[in-house]
């Protein structure tokens, strides 16, 4: 939409980023996302020949993957304008925040593999790095059939340990278990981010972390989760029996790093900064949606835009927007430059206004459309659909809201 961007202070060769993204979002991902959300078997949208890949493939060839992996293994984050990642996701997050999402996850592994100084680790950082076919995707492997938002939650208590058990013997871990069908890019992963309970006696304080590819013996995966919204993101189970992994995967072998972390808040303060980046591209995306609409479609003689009272709520919409967009580009440039002291409070706030706002927005768009929001003809009640979905993924807002509070 042609209403004006006042972003300041933004590089020239951001700029530049920006413009070839917003041009592969919109011709590429949008159009994908769409076509993919219409498909009734998820098993289709995972299929070859898919837009899927055409997505990922399209991602890797313009190196959006690399945005969060350091210089010496490829990567770009070195040096890169604290606004441009920021920048790139949200627009991803306006084409279709279920790919977004599968975009972002895809990285996870291998941008925690670049941390670790083993040899055979820096080289998969590496590869995925050089990686222009998608041939490399990751997944961040957390969530259980029975432990989902309580993972932050459950603290020490042994009665809410997870149920993904590793158990060291010599050099190999052997690990039983499955991670739900919500572990976002399940089915299509070659390599994950797994969590595991190592001292189930020590509830979720007794976690260790492996980074380790998904075609090891006892590995399987199960099927394509059918959902109600973000349905271009794949979605789906991981299945461990004795399964036998190199100690030398366990990168975090030892809880008590993990809960160090744990106590500065480092992991939620990524995951709900990243997801609300992305739906703050969403709740934008719905607004023009309905802007344009508005100006289009006539109603009593004249555009809808005309009616005073759709010109209110377009105000009010417009207004919630921005204001999240602030709000999110606030808390993230200040956490990328506070990583080891980030700002719990403010990134889990931010998730929670993004994703509300989204779906606020989303729905009052909806509204304007009349009967029409209702119809697949249009993209708006898609968009209301991934919007709800980001209520509740990478924790249910009110107990991420419960959690937050102990880092006011």
């Amino acid at each position: 939409m042609n209403h004006r961007n006042i972003d300041i202070n933004i590089s020239k060769e951001t700029a530049a980023m920006l413009k070839e993204v917003t041009q592969f979002s919109l011709q590429v991902v949008r159009p994908a996302g769409i076509e993919l959300d219409k498909l009734p078997d998820p098993e289709q949208v995972i299929a070859p020949g898919s837009r899927l890949w055409e997505v990922i493939q399209g991602h890797r060839e313009m190196g959006l993957h690399t945005l969060y992996l350091p210089k010496h293994v490829g990567g770009l984050a070195d040096g890169l304008d604290p606004m441009a990642t920021l920048l790139l996701n949200e627009q991803l997050g306006y084409a279709d925040a279920g790919l977004a999402i599968s975009l972002s996850v895809a990285c996870m592994p291998f941008a925690l593999a670049a941390l670790i100084p083993d040899p055979e680790l820096q080289q998969l950082a590496r590869d995925f790095c050089e990686d222009k076919k998608g041939q490399l995707i990751g997944c961040w492997a957390i969530t259980e059939p029975d432990h989902g938002t309580d993972w932050f939650l459950g603290g020490a208590n042994p009665k809410c340990a997870p149920g993904l058990t590793a158990e060291l013997k010599g050099d190999e871990y052997i690990i039983n278990g499955e991670k739900s069908s919500w572990v976002s890019n399940g089915t299509i992963a070659t390599h994950a981010v797994l969590h595991v309970a190592l001292d189930p006696s020590r509830g979720m304080h007794g976690q260790g972390v492996a980074v380790l590819p998904l075609n090891l013996p006892g590995i399987s995966k199960g099927k394509p989760l059918d959902k109600m919204g973000q349905r271009a993101l794949n979605q789906g189970s991981i299945i461990f029996q004795d399964a036998r992994v190199p100690k030398k995967y366990m990168v975090i072998a030892h809880p008590d790093l993990l809960n160090e972390a744990a106590k500065r808040g480092t992991g939620l303060a990524t995951v709900n900064g990243g997801t609300a980046i992305i739906m703050a591209g969403l709740a934008r995306a719905a607004f023009d949606e309905a802007l344009e609409y508005a100006k289009k479609r006539i109603q009593g003689g004249t555009t809808l835009f005309e009616h005073a009272p759709i010109k209110l709520k377009l105000l009010r919409m417009f207004s919630q927007v921005e204001a999240v967009r602030a709000a999110v580009r606030r808390m993230n440039l200040y956490n990328r430059q506070n990583p080891m002291a980030p700002a719990v409070a403010h990134a889990v706030a931010a998730k929670i206004l993004a994703t509300e706002t989204a779906t606020d927005v989303a729905s009052d768009a909806m509204q304007i459309f009349g009967g029409y929001g209702l119809a697949r003809e249009f993209s708006i009640e898609k968009m209301f659909r991934d919007a709800r979905a980001s209520m509740i993924e990478d924790g249910v807002n009110d107990a991420l809201a419960i959690k937050a509070a102990d880092f006011l």
